[in-house]
């Protein structure tokens, strides 16, 4: 997949500065449509939006530590279909997985699921966080709860982003059951194909258009 049309294609065009005003959003939706990316995805304040046939709308939950209350975590997630999104990307609990308490990892994540229904669920393991035990283990809770994609990152963390090996280790894990997406820190086009050959099969990324350029119609 090298072709700028297939990679743009996986491409969840991101907005998620605390900031960011309707007007970036709209332009966010522009852009996104313009370069044929999967979706765009905002923040659950910026809900609902109109986005042009095609483009899907994707938004966050429990964002960005993941150390919200489960039943805020699931209110959010229905608050934020009920507005529209079609897609959630949810923080797991982070304490939850250090303690290595993967029941309720998994609790979590299905409350969450079950919020959401039909719609696609992410999980965001934070995975520069983890350890590769951590990061199989919160892998196959998510999986076991539903989820429909493992994600590495949310871009805020200072552990850092999406890295080769994490994805390596998320796609090994999962399969080809469940979706994996990278996110974090891939600001170029050598970087979103390295993940992409790890095995990502979805990019949440922001700087789409600087991706793109450097690939080949």
């Amino acid at each position: 997949m090298t072709q700028r049309s297939d990679v743009a294609a996986i491409i969840d065009h991101t907005l998620l500065k605390p900031e960011a005003t309707g007007e970036q959003v709209a332009a966010l939706i522009a852009q996104g449509a313009e370069l044929g990316t999967f979706s765009v995805c905002v923040s659950p304040n910026q809900l609902p939006v109109e986005v042009p046939e095609g483009l899907k709308v994707a938004t966050v939950c429990g964002f960005p530590s993941g150390a919200h209350a489960t039943s805020v975590k699931a209110a959010e997630a229905a608050d934020s279909v009920a507005k529209g999104a079609d897609e959630v990307d949810m923080v797991v609990n982070l304490k939850q997985v250090k303690e290595h308490d993967y029941d309720a990892v998994e609790a979590d994540v299905r409350a969450v699921k079950e919020a959401v229904g039909e719609k696609l669920l992410k999980v965001i393991i934070e995975s520069a966080a983890l350890n590769d035990e951590e990061i199989v283990a919160v892998c196959e809770a998510s999986e076991r709860a539903g989820a429909d994609f493992v994600k590495t990152s949310t871009g805020f963390h200072p552990a850092g982003g999406a890295s080769v090996h994490a994805v390596e280790l998320m796609r090994a894990t999962v399969g080809d059951r469940l979706g994996v997406k990278a996110s974090g820190g891939i600001r170029d086009a050598a970087t979103a194909l390295a993940m992409i050959e790890a095995g990502a099969s979805r990019l949440g990324v922001s700087a789409s258009v600087a991706i793109l350029e450097g690939l080949e119609d």
